[in-house]
């Protein structure tokens, strides 16, 4: 695949994601122990999260339309950051001493360090192509 599809192409699944990760946030208003059963001790972090991949899919696609030649050094990173940021409040929702661990402060540093590259990149980029 072309890097020009890749950014609104990934918007758009995680668009769909953050739609579908909506339903455990309905879930939580019907059946407010349905989540807890199953180990959900914070259904807070999965709001975040439905709403952080709503945000960041409409993020790609915006990006990806406003520079549909972006170089794979701007592509790379936005794709990784705006995949792995929502998705490091699931580990919180189970339990949120979660992010005290290494291994997490690891991954969120690196996945917001990329989203900081690849969007200061994509400015760059439609500054000076």
């Amino acid at each position: 695949m072309h890097p020009m599809e890749t950014l609104p192409l990934t918007g758009l699944y995680l668009l769909a994601l953050g739609t579908l990760l909506g339903w455990p946030v309905a879930l939580q208003h019907v059946a407010p122990t349905a989540l807890t059963r199953v180990g959900v001790r914070h259904p807070r972090r999965l709001l975040q999260m439905h709403l952080d991949y709503v945000l960041m899919g409409i993020l790609l696609v915006a990006v990806g339309l406003a520079l549909p030649g972006a170089p794979g050094w701007v592509v790379a990173p936005l794709v990784a950051g705006a995949v792995v940021n929502p998705l490091l409040f699931l580990p919180l929702a189970f339990r949120e001493d979660a992010g005290a661990s290494l291994a997490y402060r690891v991954a969120s540093t690196a996945s917001f360090l990329a989203m900081s590259i690849g969007a200061v990149g994509a400015a760059v980029h439609a500054t000076v192509g």
